[in-house]
């Protein structure tokens, strides 16, 4: 599982996973009062096979044995407060994406 440390990264990886199959994305915010983390992940919820002896990820179907499956998943953690806005801004982007009824990536791209 992907662990972001650069803002713009994530936000760029998370926009291309959900631009790919919008119907299949996933979104979930967390945060640890504890240790004052917040964290947002964004998932597909493929399953994609992985070859042990190549390195490389390709998507299939999930079968009987899930041990060699892994999900794209996208992960971006934090502790500073400037931060929450920033993924409170993408997050409500996100949801008003899904919710529109006019081509997605149009517009993503206006704003």
């Amino acid at each position: 599982m992907p662990h972001f440390q650069a803002w713009e990264e994530f936000t760029r990886a998370a926009e291309k996973l959900y631009l790919a199959d919008p119907m299949k994305v996933r979104v979930v915010l967390k945060y640890r009062h504890c240790d004052g983390n917040l964290c947002i992940k964004v998932t597909d919820d493929v399953a994609h096979k992985c070859i042990a002896a190549t390195n490389k990820i390709k998507p299939v179907e999930v079968e009987s044995d899930p041990r060699n499956f892994v999900l794209q998943c996208l992960l971006y953690r934090t502790d500073q407060a400037q931060d929450v806005k920033k993924i409170e801004k993408f997050h409500s982007q996100l949801m008003r994406l899904m919710v529109a009824k006019e081509s997605r990536s149009a517009a993503m791209e206006t704003d």
